[in-house]
C-alpha cells in the first residue's frame, strides 16, 4: 500500500498545479476548504495528531473547543496547499501584496552590510510563499528539503521551489551540505530552516510550549560556524484588508525576532542554548496562531524515553 500510495501521490501533485492554477482564486479557495471541512469530519490519522499536537501546546482548552481548533488548523493547511499549487503563476507585485512583514529591519541592514544571515522558522503559515517573496523583496533564498517518495516527487517539488527562486539542497547530502550552507550565508546569503521537527540523529530536545521536543540544530550551528546572525521567525495568517471575507481573503505575515546571542560555554552547551531561545519564539507565536502550526508529524518526546 506504501508503495501504491507514493506511486499515485506523483499525478495527483501534478493534476494539482495544473488543474488548480485554471480555477478562479475564489473557487479554488473554496474547493480546498472543502476538502479541510471533510478531512475533519473523516478524522484520519493527520488529523488525529494535529489535535493531540494542539493538545500538548493548548491545554486548556475543552474538547468542543480543541476540535474546533482542529477544524481550523486543516483550514489554515489546505490554504497553504491551494496556494502551493497557484503561486507559480504569481509576479512579483502578487506577493508584494499577499506578504505583510514585522521586525525585518534588522536582518534587512545585516544583508546590506553583506553579511548573511540565518533564519530558524516553524511549519507556520506558508513557507513557501514567504520563499518566494524572500527572493524578489528581502534576499535570495538557500535552503535545505526533506527527500521524498517517490524520488520522482521530489524532483517535482525541487523544480516548483526552484522556479520560485529558490535554491534547494537536499538534506541527506551530509556534510557538505553544511559546508555549502556556511559559504552561503558567509558570502551574504540567506539562509531559512525549518526546525520544530528534528530529521536527523542530531536534534536538540528543547523546552517547548511545557512539554520536552526535539528540534533540529541546523540553525544554531550554522549561525556558530558562519558568525553570522540568528534570527528566529514566525508566520502566519491573517485575513486581508483590501478583500471580501472569504476562504481566500487572507495573507501572510512574517515576524522576524531579535538577533539572538549565545551564552558563553562550550559549542554544543551555545546550540542547545540558542536552539531553546528559537524554541521560546516559536512557542510564543505557537499559542497565539495556533491554527497556522501546520505540525502532522511528532514533535514531542514521549513520557519515559530515553534521550541523549
Amino acid at each position: 500500500m506504501t508503495s501504491l500510495t507514493d506511486r499515485l501521490s506523483l499525478p495527483a501533485f501534478r493534476l494539482g498545479w495544473r488543474v488548480v492554477r485554471l480555477l478562479p482564486a475564489g473557487a479554488a479557495y473554496r474547493l480546498f476548504d472543502a476538502i479541510a471541512h471533510l478531512t475533519h469530519r473523516r478524522d484520519g490519522t493527520q488529523a488525529q495528531r494535529l489535535r493531540e499536537n494542539y493538545r500538548q501546546v493548548r491545554p486548556e482548552l475543552t474538547p468542543s473547543e480543541l476540535d474546533a481548533l482542529t477544524l481550523a488548523g486543516l483550514r489554515s493547511y489546505l490554504r497553504y496547499w491551494c496556494e502551493v499549487f497557484r503561486l507559480p503563476d504569481l509576479g512579483p507585485q502578487d506577493l508584494l501584496t499577499m506578504v505583510r512583514t514585522v521586525g525585518d529591519d534588522v536582518p534587512r541592514a545585516t544583508l546590506a552590510q553583506g553579511r548573511g544571515v540565518v533564519l530558524f522558522l516553524g511549519h507556520l503559515g506558508n513557507w513557501d510563499t514567504c520563499g518566494a517573496w524572500a527572493t524578489h523583496h528581502f534576499a535570495p533564498v538557500t535552503t535545505v528539503a526533506e527527500r521524498l517518495r517517490p524520488e520522482a516527487l521530489y524532483a517535482q517539488f525541487l523544480a516548483y521551489r526552484e522556479r520560485l527562486g529558490m535554491r534547494i539542497l537536499p538534506l541527506t547530502g551530509g556534510d557538505a551540505v553544511f559546508r555549502e550552507l556556511v559559504r552561503t550565508v558567509r558570502s551574504g546569503g540567506c539562509v531559512p530552516l525549518l526546525a520544530d521537527r528534528d530529521l536527523t540523529a542530531g536534534g536538540v530536545v528543547v523546552d517547548f510550549c511545557g512539554q520536552r521536543a526535539r528540534m533540529a540544530a541546523g540553525p544554531a550551528a550554522l549561525a556558530l560556524a558562519s558568525g553570522c546572525p540568528l534570527h528566529p521567525v514566525s508566520v502566519h495568517y491573517e485575513p486581508h484588508p483590501q478583500r471580501r471575507p472569504g476562504p481566500a481573503a487572507y495573507r501572510v505575515v512574517i515576524g522576524f525576532g531579535p538577533a539572538l546571542t549565545a551564552a558563553p560555554g562550550a559549542r554544543r552547551e551555545q546550540v542547545q542554548d540558542l536552539t531553546q531561545q528559537c524554541a521560546d519564539h516559536l512557542a510564543a507565536a505557537v499559542r497565539e496562531h495556533t491554527e497556522d502550526w501546520h505540525m502532522m508529524q511528532r514533535v514531542f518526546v514521549r513520557a519515559g524515553e530515553v534521550v541523549s
